[in-house]
């Protein structure tokens, strides 16, 4: 699993196989999801199937739900049977009239950043045992290592790409203004400022169009 999820390209790519591969390695589990964390609120991602995506929609407008405890407390919730549960009163029912017997929440983090939580979904109530939610934890803590560094590499590809745009935009005004680079790149910056834009669109723009 650790390294099928070492040549996933991209972050989103990442939480689709780690879901894909929790359905099949958890036992109990029929479907899953994962909702990361994205500023203060908590963002529905990667769900394998119609199940997750209706649960964890009810979850984001009651506020309430296992995976939003599992966030928020950084802990592993587990909700057996969601048609007599009563920790979450808004949640509860319509998650189980949906067609979710049982969920189980696994925190997702690294050290120093929360990232979400894996969302583990049965029809039947009951089908999440002690082997569940060890195989789970241990199974998250991997997925979180890979999670954050997918999200690390594409930041650094972003970065990476927008200092190449910027450099090619700043090649374009020193040459048609037969201007310094510290200066195209004040040219560049001006026109950000202006128009409210960031500068790697403005550069963009330039290197597209031809043209600020």
């Amino acid at each position: 699993m650790a390294r099928s999820l070492e040549s996933q390209d991209g972050p989103h790519l990442t939480l689709v196989e780690i879901v894909a591969a929790a359905v099949e390695m958890i036992p109990g589990c029929d479907e899953g999801s994962i909702s990361i964390v994205v500023g203060k609120s908590v963002s529905p991602d990667a769900a394998s199937g119609e199940l997750p995506r209706v649960v964890d929609t009810i979850q984001t407008e009651v506020g309430q739900g296992p995976c939003l405890d599992a966030v928020r407390l950084a802990t592993t919730v587990l909700a057996n049977d969601l048609a007599t549960e009563t920790r979450w009163p808004s949640f509860s029912a319509r998650a189980a009239t949906a067609g979710a017997g049982a969920m189980l929440s696994l925190h997702l983090y690294v050290e120093g950043e929360n990232l979400g939580a894996l969302n583990l979904f049965a029809r039947t109530p009951g089908a999440f045992t002690s082997e569940s939610e060890d195989i789970g934890v241990l199974f998250a803590s991997h997925a979180a290592v890979a999670f954050a560094s997918a999200q690390k590499l594409a930041r650094v590809q972003f970065r990476g790409a927008s200092q190449l745009v910027i450099g090619r935009a700043e090649g374009i005004l020193m040459e048609r203004h037969k201007v310094t680079s510290d200066v195209a790149f004040g040219m560049l910056v001006r026109a950000s400022q202006a128009r409210n834009t960031k500068l790697e669109a403005v550069a963009d723009q330039l290197v597209v169009e031809g043209h600020l």
